[in-house]
C-alpha cells in the first residue's frame, strides 16, 4: 500500500499546499509537524537539511514545489493534458515571483524597516503580481472561476494559500481583484477543503 508522511514545522508556510492537495484529494498521510527546539536533532534526516519533505514508500522528495506538483499529478489536480499542465506551471511561477519578492519583505529582523518595506509591497509591488494572476485566470479559465480549464488544480490551493497570508497582512489586499476574490471562494466551496479548513490547527506562520 502507497503511504505519504509530510515533514515540515508546526505551521503553513511551504508545506501547506502539499496539505492542501492530500484535503482536496481525500488522501491519508503522515503530518509530522516539528516544533523549533526538536528540529536540531532531525535536520541530519533529511536529503538537504531542510524542509518540507516529503516521503513516498520510503523516500524522501525535498523542494516544497516538486512535492505539491508530484502530488497534484498523483492526484487528477495538475491539468489534464501536457499543455494545460504548461498553464497550471505557469500561474505557479507567476505567484512564486510574489512570493520571492515578499518574502524578504516578511522576514525582515528590523521592524521600522520592515513596516516601511510592508507598505511599499502593498502598495506598489503586490497590485502588479495580483494583476498578473488575474490576467492568467481570465486567459486560461474558459469563464470560471479556477485558474485552469475551469476546474480545481494546485494552483487555485497555492494561491488560496499564499494570498491568505497577505490576507492577514493586510485585509484589504484583493479587493480590488474580483476574480481573485471569487477564485478563493471557490476554493473554499470544495466540501474536502471547508472540512480541512474548519479542522486545521491554528497556528502562527
Amino acid at each position: 500500500m502507497v503511504s505519504y508522511k509530510l515533514y515540515y514545522f508546526n505551521g503553513r508556510g511551504r508545506a501547506e499546499t502539499a496539505r492542501l492537495v492530500f484535503a482536496a484529494a481525500g488522501q491519508k498521510y503522515e503530518d509530522v509537524r516539528f516544533e523549533q527546539e526538536q528540529w536540531p536533532a532531525h535536520k541530519s534526516e533529511m536529503p538537504l537539511g531542510q524542509v518540507p519533505v516529503l516521503e513516498f514508500d520510503g523516500v524522501k522528495l525535498p523542494q516544497s514545489t516538486a512535492i505539491a506538483r508530484f502530488l497534484a499529478k498523483q492526484f487528477q489536480l495538475a491539468g489534464k493534458d501536457n499543455f494545460e499542465q504548461a498553464k497550471v506551471d505557469a500561474v505557479v511561477d507567476t505567484i512564486n515571483d510574489l512570493v520571492n519578492k515578499y518574502t524578504p519583505v516578511r522576514w525582515e529582523k528590523d521592524e521600522a524597516k520592515k513596516k516601511e518595506l510592508t507598505t511599499k509591497f502593498f502598495a506598489e509591488e503586490l497590485p502588479k503580481h495580483l494583476q498578473n494572476l488575474e490576467t492568467l485566470g481570465k486567459l486560461y479559465g474558459n469563464g470560471g472561476h479556477f485558474f485552469v480549464g475551469n476546474s480545481l488544480t494546485w494552483a487555485d490551493l497555492l494561491f488560496y494559500d499564499i494570498s491568505q497570508t497577505t490576507i492577514e497582512t493586510e485585509a484589504t489586499s484583493l479587493d480590488k481583484f474580483a476574480w481573485l476574490k471569487q477564485n478563493r471562494a471557490e476554493v473554499e466551496k470544495q466540501p474536502k477543503i471547508a472540512e480541512y479548513l474548519k479542522n486545521r490547527p491554528k497556528t502562527p506562520f
